[in-house]
């Protein structure tokens, strides 16, 4: 059986903690940051991690992380 390729976009959007959850940036913070409150830009800068569903979703796009 050939090797599986891993999707180039979920390795550039997504990593993987050291107890395998599945980390991602949050949505909503590339602009318009004058619309945007102090305490929603400082919320928008950590890393969240996904739920168990959408996880497993993107271990199949990433099968080798």
């Amino acid at each position: 059986m050939p090797k599986l390729k891993t999707k180039r976009s979920a390795a550039k959007r997504f990593t993987f903690s050291k107890t395998g959850k599945v980390k991602h940036k949050k949505a909503y913070a590339r602009h318009m940051f004058s619309s945007k409150s102090p305490t929603r830009k400082r919320r928008l800068r950590k890393q969240n991690l996904l739920n168990k569903t959408q996880a497993a979703i993107v271990s199949k796009l990433m099968p080798y992380a």
